[in-house]
């Protein structure tokens, strides 16, 4: 049971792993004026399913920690003035 256990924490960590890899370099040009208030991508993205733990800025950008609407675990970017998706490279 407990190598269950184990085996189960580390493809959890490695899973997760594959999501923070997602990282990458992002730039978002909007300034702080011109961002809209990141409660506002909240409420967009719980109405679409979404559940949302934190949204920090990066690199200017709203990255967004959560899962999405098949209770997946995410982290996306997204642009703070339009809120469209900005893909990680």
């Amino acid at each position: 049971m407990r190598r269950f256990i184990t085996l189960a924490a580390f493809a959890t960590v490695l899973g997760l792993a594959g999501e923070a890899a997602a990282h990458g370099d992002v730039k978002c040009e909007a300034t702080r004026a011109d961002r809209r208030p990141s409660v506002d991508l909240q409420k967009m993205l719980k109405a679409q399913g979404w559940t949302v733990r934190k949204i920090v800025v990066t690199n200017g950008c709203y990255e967004v920690y959560g899962y999405d609407s098949s209770n997946r675990p995410v982290e996306v970017f997204f642009d703070p003035k339009t809120f469209e998706r900005v893909p990680a490279k």
